[in-house]
């Protein structure tokens, strides 16, 4: 990560709080305790907020800094992976019900609200549905999670990769008339866990392949370890064989009128190619209070994505 950001700060208070259907969600906050209220969304949807380098794009002096694990993912209890009985329950609209639980938890009335990838699909959600309670919107990475976006990046992206989605059409099982997404899905929420590994395996083994032409990319490494491999692929196929659980999977861009005057930043790497930047670009053009920052030479995420959050969250200190 680049060193023009934010030295690593810690949290200074931290906590499990319970929420519906049994799940408790770890949350933490830092910053300066009287500084203006900002949440982090992390992406996946199931990655988990990790080693908390996200702290360093906010200002430590100006910002007090929310960050939360998803419902089933990182510190919160039950994880996905281990509850499947309950995947049911873990939507969108859940999610939004504990962000709200949350910020009512610390005192909040209000917040910026930024996230990454999954993330930037959360943070429009929640604010579409709660436009009073956001201050401001900084994302990088833009999705909407849209039919036409999950299918495209499980699917049509195969055009760049042909063996590699081979492979992964092939290992998915799918029965006539299923999308891959779905059948993977469907694995992945069997009791068969031996069947669950190799369904995340064969899913991953995808994830790597379509982000690999990012100029940044390197590979996952042991932080996706088979534990972590099995939570990410439960809930990323979850959601992306439901569109996000968003009504008709394009939700968010026909609700935009209730956020057209929230202001916002919207980064997007020019060399995304599992998340065009055409998502970002249609936010922005029908958005009137956003700006867009097109980073020519990076795709999902990288330094300078991080480094204009930075400068987008300068901006609204």
């Amino acid at each position: 990560m680049s060193d023009t950001l934010y030295p690593p700060t810690e949290p200074y208070e931290t906590g499990l709080l319970p929420v519906s259907n049994g799940n408790f969600i770890y949350w933490e906050v830092s910053g300066n305790p009287n500084g203006k209220p900002a949440l982090y969304l992390h992406g996946g949807p199931g990655s988990g907020l990790g080693r908390g380098d996200y702290r360093r794009r906010f200002d430590p002096q100006k910002y007090r800094v929310v960050g939360i694990d998803q419902r089933g993912c990182g510190r919160c209890r039950p994880l996905a992976s281990e509850a499947i009985g309950d995947l049911a329950t873990n939507t969108t609209e859940a999610l939004i019900a504990d962000i709200e639980a949350i910020r009512a938890h610390l005192g909040i009335a209000a917040w910026l609200v930024s996230g990454v990838s999954w993330g930037a699909t959360l943070s429009l959600a929640y604010a579409e549905a709660h436009p009073d309670k956001v201050t401001a919107l900084v994302l990088a990475a833009v999705t909407t999670t849209s039919r036409e976006e999950v299918d495209w990046v499980t699917d049509v992206v195969g055009r760049i990769f042909p063996e590699a989605w081979q492979r992964f059409e092939r290992a998915s099982g799918r029965l006539p008339g299923e999308r891959v997404v779905e059948s993977y899905a469907r694995r992945l929420a069997s009791p068969d866990m031996e069947d669950r590994l190799q369904a995340a395996r064969a899913w991953n083994a995808w994830e790597a392949t379509h982000i690999s032409l990012d100029p940044n990319w390197a590979p996952a490494g042991k932080w996706l370890d088979e534990t972590l491999g099995l939570q990410f692929a439960t809930l990323v196929t979850h959601y992306w064989a439901n569109d996000g659980f968003l009504r008709d999977g394009a939700e968010i861009l026909s609700r935009l009128p209730s956020i057209e005057h929230i202001p916002a930043v919207l980064i997007h790497g020019r060399r995304d190619i599992s998340s065009p930047v055409v998502t970002a670009w249609e936010l922005h053009r029908r958005w009137p209070a956003s700006r867009l920052v097109i980073v020519e030479s990076e795709g999902h995420g990288g330094p300078q994505c991080y480094r204009e959050m930075q400068l987008a969250l300068d901006g609204f200190a």
